[in-house]
């Protein structure tokens, strides 16, 4: 699977690569160095090898971070060792970790299977209860399985045994609404909590290390629920309404076959073990929700939690678990942050946006500021397989326009987060995009039309929430 993901995100960003180095190649001949002090042109030829490796991995992502790492030192563009490293020192990494671990605990006690358990019910009333209740479902399990990969896993079996209960056929409308839900829209609904996943968890962090805003887990979810939610809510209609348009016959099969096939509810009593880990769950997100962060730091809680959960009564952590993390990626956030500092520390960041302030019409209004911005966030992203490491480096750079355009930092910071984060249009761009994708459920007209859609239109609800909300 990792090894097909590779090869897809060569075909289709090798392309981007390409471009984006032509544009490089052009302002280097234009104004490159008029703009760039020689510190910073070594920092940007770092940027696109980076880019570069990340988008065609020539070599395993562990090997090409601490390439990056070297390339630092031998650039001359750290002081130290210790200041190259210092990305590894950032909270956002081990707080996505223990956040991580704690969300394998919760699959252990089956708390994925209370989710399936009530799909099934919603099910028993027929498929128009579970086209209805399947986004309503999703947008709330972040808060529980702050996880998109392991809310994609569980549910995937569970729509497929759906699409068969009801006697639809493989690929049907039915079918590739649910998987487009449990792939794009489960994928976007990990925003709406900053302690929904790595991105968010990311996004929160970045916040406070550029002095933008610290947000509290309320104050979070205000900013950004109500924008991800209209985005979700428009989406889940386009994707039923272009379905139906695209295989208008699909619906009018019989379903006589209903009653033929029996759906497992699962129904059991949970044990005493699956009540306390919930509890304890709850425990850490109120703590969250009604302390003082300068107080109890965020990631204090959950890593009591994971001891909590590694005595041996609850047995629910191991290492095993922590050995099956996906430490590559660890790596590369790391470099991303210390990469994403370098930018802002030596100028590079503020020296690029200066370039790029030029794209902007003179005299231009706030509106069209904000689009232009929100256009080149849309283009570098669109270069970026992984999204934590975009936003990384993106977040730098777009901030650098705050000062320069006359724009809050707190408008322009939830810009780009929700841009980044919202981008679907090729199934490399998230990772449950590429997981929907590869089930062979959906065509590739279907996931670049909606991909498409899906990013613009949430591309024009993070300006409207830019201009008139945030």
């Amino acid at each position: 699977m990792k090894n097909s993901f590779l090869k897809l995100g060569y075909r289709h960003n090798f392309i981007s690569f390409i471009g984006l180095l032509l544009i490089g190649l052009g302002l280097f001949r234009t104004s490159f160095l008029h703009h760039f002090s020689l510190e910073q042109q070594l920092t940007l030829l770092l940027l696109l090898i980076a880019i570069y490796i990340w988008i065609t991995t020539p070599i395993p992502t562990a090997a090409s971070s601490l390439l990056i790492l070297s390339l630092m030192i031998l650039f001359n563009l750290v002081d130290s060792v210790e200041e190259a490293l210092a990305g590894f020192l950032t909270p956002a990494l081990y707080f996505i970790l223990v956040l991580s671990l704690i969300s394998k605990a919760l699959v252990r006690v089956e708390v994925d299977q209370v989710f399936a358990r009530l799909l099934i019910k919603f099910s028993k009333g027929g498929p128009h209860f579970v086209i209805v209740g399947l986004p309503i479902v999703i947008l709330v399990m972040p808060i529980l399985l702050p996880s998109a990969v392991a809310r994609f896993k569980m549910m995937l079996p569970l729509m497929n045994s759906l699409n068969h209960f009801y006697g639809y056929e493989n690929k049907s409308i039915f079918h590739k609404y649910s998987v487009f839900l449990i792939g794009m829209v489960n994928q976007n609904a990990t925003l709406v909590i900053f302690t929904g996943g790595g991105f968010p968890i990311l996004a929160h962090q970045l916040l406070k290390d550029y002095q933008v805003a610290n947000l509290s887990w309320l104050e979070w979810i205000l900013l950004l629920a109500p924008p991800l939610w209209i985005g979700s809510i428009l989406m889940v209609l386009y994707i039923w309404s272009y379905l139906k348009h695209l295989h208008s016959n699909d619906l009018k099969q019989a379903t006589a076959t209903l009653t033929d096939h029996k759906l497992e509810s699962g129904e059991k009593k949970l044990p005493f073990k699956f009540w306390i880990t919930l509890f304890s769950f709850f425990m850490m997100i109120l703590v969250w929700i009604f302390t003082d962060e300068e107080k109890v730091p965020l990631i204090l809680p959950p890593m009591l939690l994971i001891a909590f959960y590694a005595i041996p009564k609850m047995g629910l952590f191991t290492n095993k678990m922590v050995r099956g993390y996906d430490w590559e990626n660890f790596l590369m956030l790391g470099v991303s942050f210390s990469l994403g500092m370098l930018l802002m520390k030596n100028g590079t960041a503020e020296a690029i946006a200066n370039l790029l302030v030029a794209l902007i019409p003179a005299n231009a209004g706030m509106i069209m500021k904000v689009i232009v911005i929100a256009v080149i966030i849309f283009i570098l992203r669109f270069c970026f397989i992984v999204p934590s490491a975009a936003l990384v480096v993106i977040f730098p750079i777009v901030m650098s326009y705050s000062e320069l355009l006359g724009i809050e930092p707190l408008q322009l910071a939830l810009l780009v987060i929700l841009i980044v984060g919202s981008m679907m249009v090729l199934p490399i761009h998230s990772t449950t995009t590429y997981l929907a994708f590869e089930t062979g459920i959906l065509s590739k007209k279907e996931q670049y039309s909606i991909g498409l859609v899906f990013s613009i239109v949430f591309m024009m609800i993070s300006i409207l929430s830019a201009l008139y909300y945030w």
